[in-house]
């Protein structure tokens, strides 16, 4: 073969890889559009497990089947599919357990809610709080609701709409009490 055959068949080789190559734009915008949508979060975690400390001792402890964190329009974490929060006390064992199928933290006030099947039990008088919607106040250190409350101890039934409490739930408040059962005499 010749060189003046060969060039031939090179050239129009060379033509299409320059093409080729030239044509290959990563226009990150137009990926970021295709491959996300506005409403799906920013980042997901499986399993998740956290325990907030205070002076090197552990204060909280929370427990996530999946959390979600969203940095838009605020930045929230929302725990789905089931969530757990240990309440410590000062002597580092846990006063107080939380439970729900919801949970959403406003990283910016730290104030946690919770919702579906919500349970606060204190753990050393074997008290129980149920409710569909509790409030933690971080900044407060209170725990509220404005919706039906049950508190079952080993004496007594307690019911209203409405109530506060400390996390670890060592006393409460009633904001309209509904009814008082005391189980033994």
């Amino acid at each position: 073969m010749s060189n003046i055959t060969r060039n031939m068949y090179l050239i129009p080789v060379m033509i299409f890889m320059t093409g080729f190559f030239f044509s290959c734009v990563n226009d990150l915008d137009k990926v970021k559009k295709i491959t996300t949508h506005p409403n799906n979060p920013d980042e997901t975690s499986e399993m998740f497990h956290v325990i907030f400390t205070d002076s090197g001792y552990a204060t909280i402890e929370i427990f996530a089947t999946i959390a979600e964190t969203y940095s838009q329009p605020s930045k929230l974490t929302k725990f789905k599919d089931g969530l757990k929060v240990n309440f410590y006390k000062d002597d580092g064992t846990v006063g107080s357990v939380l439970t729900s199928l919801f949970g959403e933290i406003d990283d910016k006030t730290g104030n946690i809610t919770v919702r579906d099947s919500v349970k606060l039990v204190n753990l050393v008088e074997e008290k129980t709080l149920e409710t569909e919607v509790l409030y933690w106040n971080k900044s407060g250190d209170s725990i509220y609701t404005n919706k039906a409350v049950v508190i079952t101890s080993p004496d007594m039934i307690l019911s209203g709409i409405g109530a506060w409490t400390t996390p670890m739930f060592d006393t409460a408040q009633f904001y309209k009490p509904t009814a008082k059962i005391f189980l033994k005499d």
